[in-house]
């Protein structure tokens, strides 16, 4: 009984160890639970004013369907945005189940 109580423990010590430490690295924070973030992508040299904003976006359904152009040329064709001044990055994912992405160019 209490070797089966010991195999049990150490399974599920390895086990939890195996989880959390073969987490991925990703350029940008993602939780495992709720991830709801807004990182820059890149940025041109010059002035950072924009008279238009143009967004792409993808989605993902239980890490197993995705779909959608999230691209930086999908926003400017969206807003006819031809001088790219600096782009931005919406996260958000809840539980893996839904996953929002959306691509947002400022330009001209």
């Amino acid at each position: 009984m209490k070797a089966t109580v010991k195999a049990l423990a150490i399974a599920g010590a390895l086990s939890l160890t195996a989880i959390l430490g073969s987490g991925c690295a990703t350029p940008f924070p993602i939780a495992s639970i709720y991830t709801k973030v807004t990182l820059p992508i890149a940025v041109s040299t010059g002035e950072l004013s924009y008279s238009k904003t143009g967004e792409s976006k993808c989605s993902s359904i239980l890490f197993l369907f995705a779909s959608g152009d999230a691209s930086i040329q999908a926003a400017c064709r969206a807003s006819n945005i031809t001088k790219v001044k600096y782009v931005n990055f919406k996260a958000s994912n809840v539980l893996g189940i839904y996953g929002s992405y959306t691509t947002t160019v400022y330009g001209d």
